[in-house]
């Protein structure tokens, strides 16, 4: 017997035939749900969220590759079984070339069909906690949901871990897009080894090389040991880069050749190094736009993406808002050692309305305001309101970040070279002209750096 917990849905337009099918299935220990047309077999759809789908071909309406290509747009990990007769044997051929799990031609072997369900079963990631048990949910452990479209993208979460290939996340920020990187290392073969994450927006443009290659000791000046870099430091793990579309365009082509070569150089060594790592990326921004625009390499974009996962924003999975709020609620009211049971209906109510531009991270901190101020068992709708209307410090801009870097960093380099600025551009590896423009972009004057014995 098979889990009953499995749903299956059945969807022909002869109800002899899908009520012979569904006692079939029943009796094997499946759950089953039926639809007489594509029509109602979409909305039982949204309803039961099934493990398989088995639809006739030929349907009066919308016919069952037309289904199948509905379910795929929405669902496509979900495995679609098509049954036919003999004579529409190359259009299930054609159908599986598009993507159908399997045909099955009629009339039906009651083995053969249990068969090749239990084998869609096993391919699929779709699986109950009590057949999985808590052990194989372990790699989604960081994700609290109970949003369709969460699932889903779990769903193909599981299915990518199980390959070696090179994951493109996209979704806006605050969306939890390291999380989901966490779960693929997770629930990979590459589980017991490191999981390595590194911020691209926040890493200055010289530094890119040294920070994910590494150097040697001796390699310029203030190199007083070997670092390995986050190449060799994740190793036979997962290297997740996160907001990649931020990486410097002269910095591309050297991590497409490190992808594609699978070694690494290190600032100042001779030897390449051999590297084992599985990358997964991600970002906020469009990359086919910023690809159009010549600010993301093409060749760098394909190599990365060669599986795209959508994470959902906070405003079209709202199911999960009561759920991501309680876990949050729960947490900082025993770090800020409150006794805090829950939230007013009225404060819930604007949390489910509010548009959460900020996403899982916004919320977060709109809980987080409330706990701190909360004096009460209950979190009420005025506190929540006022956070909701708190507004945040503005964040600076990628350039004006940029800029603030730069100007700390000429500083530095002034302080240590005492304000000689050929040994200052040599260490920011700039011809003099080139710096000298930038020290007058930064209105930095070199001479106020010199000791006074030099001066």
């Amino acid at each position: 017997m098979n889990d009953a917990k499995h749903k299956i849905l059945i969807v022909d337009d002869d109800t002899d035939l899908l009520r012979l099918l569904s006692m079939r299935l029943a009796s094997a220990g499946y759950q089953v749900t039926s639809a007489e047309n594509a029509e109602k077999a979409l909305v039982q759809l949204a309803v039961i969220r099934p493990d398989l789908v088995i639809t006739d071909l030929r349907m009066t309406g919308m016919d069952g590759m037309k289904l199948f290509e509905a379910i795929h747009q929405q669902h496509p990990a979900l495995p679609v079984i098509i049954l036919t007769a003999h004579g529409s044997i190359p259009q299930a051929v054609k159908a599986i070339e598009r993507g159908v799990f399997n045909y099955l031609t009629k009339p039906l072997d009651g083995k053969v069909l249990i068969a090749h369900v239990q084998k869609a079963l096993h391919v699929s990631a779709h699986r109950s906690e009590a057949e999985s048990g808590s052990q194989d949910l372990e790699w989604r452990k960081e994700i609290i949901t109970r949003s369709p479209l969460m699932e889903e993208l779990l769903t193909q979460v599981r299915l990518v871990a199980a390959s070696d290939v090179s994951v493109f996340i996209h979704g806006e920020t605050g969306t939890g897009k390291e999380l989901l990187a966490r779960a693929i290392h997770r629930a990979s073969a590459r589980r017991r080894k490191p999981f390595t994450a590194v911020n691209c927006s926040v890493i200055p443009e010289p530094l890119f090389e040294s920070e994910l290659f590494g150097y040697r000791r001796g390699a310029f000046t203030g190199a007083v040991r070997n670092y390995q870099g986050l190449f060799q430091s994740a190793h036979e793990g997962t290297l997740f880069l996160d907001e990649i579309g931020d990486m410097p365009i002269l910095f591309q082509p050297k991590l497409l050749r490190a992808l594609q070569e699978k070694q690494v150089r290190s600032i100042g060594a001779v030897d390449v190094t051999p590297t084992d790592v599985r990358i997964v990326s991600a970002s906020h921004r469009d990359l086919e736009g910023e690809m159009k625009a010549g600010r993301f390499r093409a060749d760098l974009y394909y190599r990365l993406n060669v599986m795209t996962l959508e994470v959902p924003p906070l405003s079209k999975r709202r199911e999960d808002i009561p759920v991501l709020a309680g876990h949050f609620l729960s947490r900082m009211a025993e770090e800020n050692e409150k006794k805090i049971a829950g939230f007013s209906p009225e404060a819930m109510e604007l949390l489910l309305a509010a548009p959460w531009p900020g996403n899982v991270r916004h919320l977060q901190n709109v809980v987080e305001h409330a706990v701190v101020l909360s004096t009460t068992p209950v979190i009420s709708a005025g506190l929540i309101q006022n956070a909701l209307r708190d507004k945040p410090e503005p964040l600076q801009s990628l350039d004006e970040a940029r800029d603030r870097f730069e100007q700390t960093y000429l500083v530095q380099l002034l302080q240590m070279t005492q304000g000689n600025v050929k040994q200052a551009a040599n260490l920011a590896k700039r011809n003099r002209t080139e710096f000298y423009k930038l020290l007058t972009r930064h209105k930095l004057i070199p001479s106020l750096f010199r000791s006074a014995d030099e001066a």
